[in-house]
């Protein structure tokens, strides 16, 4: 009788509430979808006083809603339902622009179900952790600047030094020679023959 209950009519029941409780997610979605408009609105215009809370809320979360937060995927949500169920209790502490209706739904039926709700305020919330990583990179000293700080590896001055090494001796070149070179060659002119007189008779 155990078994048979076990088997048979306890997934049944469980099947029916599963259903349930499917509907009435998907019903809360479709009121949340109806609403997003109204939550965007909002958020931009208190945009500047949520972001430090916002920044601070990601700052102290672990590594999973980080990634989470970034790159959104249904099975990971499922997989870091309490992490997930803790991220949204802090936005709405806050109150975030749709966090409220969003954490009731994910408490009653689980993350996994709200997961459109859900990555919509993970998307609002991304747009802060973007500005905040650009900041970071833009304070950070560029890469040639980084370089020419760094020390120079010890191979370049044994580099430096070989070259320093390696002297090319040129030979001189003789002052005479190069005069000689560049003066015209003078030709001597042979003194004029003697004029030879006839005997007188």
């Amino acid at each position: 009788m155990v078994n048979y209950w076990k088997s048979k009519v306890l997934p049944k029941i469980k099947k029916v509430f599963e259903n349930k409780d499917k509907i009435a997610a998907a019903e809360a979605c479709k009121e949340f979808e109806e609403a997003k408009e109204q939550y965007s609105v909002e958020f931009e215009e208190k945009k500047s006083e949520y972001e430090p809370k916002v920044v601070e809320i990601y700052e102290a979360s672990p590594p999973e809603i980080k990634t989470l937060v970034k790159t959104p995927k249904a099975s990971a949500l499922k997989k870091n339902s309490p992490a997930v169920q803790k991220f949204l209790d802090e936005l709405a502490k806050i109150e975030f622009p749709g966090s409220k209706p969003v954490c009731e739904a994910a408490t009653k039926f689980g993350p996994g179900y709200v997961s459109g709700p859900i990555f919509f305020l993970f998307e609002k919330v991304s747009t802060f952790i973007v500005t905040e990583e650009v900041k970071t990179e833009e304070a950070a000293p560029p890469p040639a600047e980084a370089e020419a700080a760094a020390p120079p590896p010890a191979e370049k001055f044994e580099e430096e030094a070989k070259e320093k090494e390696i002297v090319v001796e040129v030979p001189a070149v003789p002052e005479k020679i190069e005069t000689a070179a560049c003066e015209p060659t003078k030709v001597e002119e042979a003194p004029p023959a003697p004029v030879v007189e006839p005997p007188k008779p």
